[in-house]
């Protein structure tokens, strides 16, 4: 390797990437880069390499699979359209709302130079978060009801604890407190999803719209089966603003968590908030949550739940380290449970 030029380590290489290390090595694995190697063996990644993985993280962040982004690196651009009129149109959204607030910043200077302070509140709506949500209520059984408030919702919210910490309590309150929310619970993949497969026979626009997200999973690696396509309805199916999503997780195999946790960073779901109950770091992976996403931990002795930052040492860390599991152990624990006491 040439001395002068920078070589970087696949955990560096993703860093200034912006993806995890786990979606360089698939990009490997698909052939779509080509990282060179050490002396001593090791991956490493140079201006060409980085450059070319570059092109394919933004390909995936328009929404593209794998087998798409293979195409369009090929020189075949066809599937390109489609993903930059949805991100056209997603800008054109962003400018509408920077527009919006422009205006009611100019009125605001406009009534300051005529002697007239903004009324109260006023400024504050004016910082908020466009995607803000107030959700509170008192936490049932078993916390001892205590206010639990969530200030903003953020695109993707991950709720977790160990068995027993109260969490599918706590999701099923957010579904029934959250303006325009839904709880998508377990019976989802009752008798082989037969309900979901019903509603596609009935429904010829959501058949199309699940057929090309299983292909996409499909191509990112994920295995076909009941439980997957029960779970894409409640997601894609129109309706609720939000959703709250009973261990997303269960029934998928590694390699689909992965591919699906991958479309719904990219905005699958039809771009709408969801709260996703896990266990999983295939689903959670600590070392890839982004700006747009939450993690609220429900501690194993029943304090209130807390939101806890992504990073090493943060308040909570370690528990919600802790309390996830990779998919082969929480197959082998699938449909366990911590029962206590009700104590009146």
């Amino acid at each position: 390797m040439n001395a002068s030029v920078q070589f970087l380590s696949p955990s560096e290489a993703a860093r200034r990437l912006g993806v995890s290390a786990k979606a360089l090595r698939l990009y490997e694995q698909r052939g779509l880069v080509a990282p060179l190697r050490t002396g001593a063996g090791w991956r490493a990644y140079g201006p060409d390499e980085m450059a070319r993985a570059g092109e394919i993280a933004a390909l995936r962040a328009l929404g593209l699979s794998l087998a798409q982004v293979a195409r369009v690196l090929a020189g075949q651009p066809e599937d390109l359209e489609s993903a930059l009129a949805a991100h056209q149109a997603t800008l054109e959204g962003q400018v509408r709302q920077l527009t919006g607030a422009v205006g009611k910043v100019r009125a605001l200077r406009a009534d300051l130079a005529r002697g007239q302070p903004p009324a109260r509140g006023e400024l504050a709506r004016l910082l908020e978060p466009a995607a803000q949500a107030v959700v509170a209520f008192d936490l049932p059984w078993p916390w001892g009801g205590e206010r639990f408030e969530l200030r903003v919702a953020r695109r993707l919210n991950y709720i977790t604890g160990p068995l027993g910490s109260g969490k599918t309590r706590l999701a099923q309150r957010i579904g029934e407190t959250l303006p325009g929310a839904a709880f998508l619970d377990l019976e989802r993949g009752a008798d082989g999803g037969a309900a979901a497969r019903a509603r596609l026979d009935a429904d010829a626009a959501l058949k199309a719209r699940i057929d090309q997200v299983l292909a996409w999973l499909v191509d990112d690696g994920a295995q076909l089966s009941d439980a997957l396509v029960a779970l894409l309805v409640g997601l894609e199916a129109d309706g609720p603003a939000a959703l709250v999503v009973d261990l997303v997780e269960q029934g998928l195999d590694q390699a689909t968590q992965e591919a699906l946790i991958a479309h719904l960073r990219r905005g699958g779901a039809g771009g709408r908030t969801l709260f996703l109950l896990t266990r999983s770091c295939a689903i959670l992976d600590l070392a890839a949550v982004g700006p747009d996403e939450t993690i609220i931990l429900c501690p194993a002795n029943h304090s209130p739940p807390t939101e806890v930052a992504p990073r090493p040492g943060a308040p909570g860390y370690e528990a919600v380290a802790t309390c996830l599991a990779s998919p082969r152990v929480r197959a082998r624990t699938e449909g366990v449970i911590a029962w206590r006491p009700h104590v009146a």
